[in-house]
């Protein structure tokens, strides 16, 4: 069945790489025994995996965030404990086991997508009615549905959400996938204002055109104008103080995911913006990234990717 599995601190000793006379994050960071523990522990971030990428291949797309949790969480865990950035602000809960669907068709993984987000969001409650901020790292971008609605219930209002992304994802409702986790938390009031940096002209369609035009709680900035200096610089400063961000890794050239691409931005972009923008957000989920996708492309370079935006993340917040 499909389950939470909360690691120990042997879990977390087998993915240290050991040196003398240094000291890694791994080294530092805390675990607990049950999801109760959360309120007790002083660590203000909670680290939480999600390796599925059913709700990719809900969206006819390839196969490949799955591979992404360990890998990561292994870079992450052996950056250096130093002053700045001692592991202490971080408590490592687990990850979520998530069984195959035995109907493989597009409609089974859109239901099988559903049963995700039912286990996905009381945990994210769990941990942010405890006052810590979660870090989620994907897994496909439909874990943005139960992560927004997580944190919208212990608030109590519905929040704003900063997405990185080459892709609204703002796909009609046609049965839950990665291509349409925000249009269902629009629609179901757990998402008020919706932030889009970085949008593809070329890779949205124009019904979503025709929606972000409309609807002015949808507030884009495109890619393309962002090449031609036509950046708005008060975009940031608009979002809300109850506010989730989003990165999606398909939106950095060059990087593995079902929607690599040769053009957006570089990796020292994204940092930039994490490191500068003076923004406090209630969580952060990294999506889409992969280290080995099933069309048989792989690297090892996403892991340490992630490794860097969780470190930046929690520098910027702490």
């Amino acid at each position: 069945m499909d389950s939470l599995k909360i690691y120990s601190q042997s879990d977390i000793n087998n993915l240290i790489i050991y040196r003398d006379g240094e000291t890694k994050l791994g080294e530092r960071v805390s675990v607990i025994s049950s999801i109760e523990e959360l309120k007790n522990s002083k660590a203000k971030f909670v680290l939480l995996g999600i390796p599925e990428d059913i709700g990719i291949r809900a969206n006819a797309g390839i196969a490949g965030a799955s591979t992404t949790w360990r890998p990561a969480l292994m870079a992450f865990l052996n950056i250096q404990s130093n002053r700045f950035l001692s592991g202490e602000e971080l408590l490592v809960l687990g990850h979520f086991e998530i069984e195959e669907p035995e109907d493989s068709s597009i409609e089974g993984l859109r239901n099988k997508v559903v049963d995700i987000d039912d286990l996905v969001y009381p945990v994210i409650e769990k941990i942010v009615a405890a006052g810590k901020i979660p870090i989620i790292i994907g897994g496909g971008h439909n874990n943005a549905y139960p992560i927004i609605k997580g944190v919208s219930l212990v608030k109590k209002q519905p929040i704003d959400v900063l997405n990185i992304d080459a892709h609204a994802d703002l796909r009609k409702q046609e049965g839950s996938h990665s291509g349409n986790g925000f249009t269902y938390a629009l629609a179901e009031g757990y998402l008020v204002n919706y932030f889009m940096y970085g949008l593809h002209q070329n890779y949205n369609n124009e019904a979503i055109l025709n929606e972000i035009e409309i609807n002015p709680k949808l507030k884009p900035v495109f890619f393309d104008d962002i090449l031609k200096g036509i950046d708005d610089k008060d975009f940031f400063s608009e979002i809300g103080s109850v506010a989730g961000l989003e990165i999606d890794l398909d939106c950095i050239q060059n990087v593995l995911a079902s929607a690599e691409t040769p053009s957006g931005f570089v990796v020292n972009d994204i940092r930039k913006l994490i490191l500068t923008m003076g923004k406090e957000f209630a969580y952060l989920h990294i999506s889409e990234g992969a280290t080995r996708l099933l069309d048989g492309r792989v690297s090892k370079l996403t892991s340490k990717l992630i490794a860097y935006l969780i470190s930046d993340f929690v520098k910027a917040q702490a």
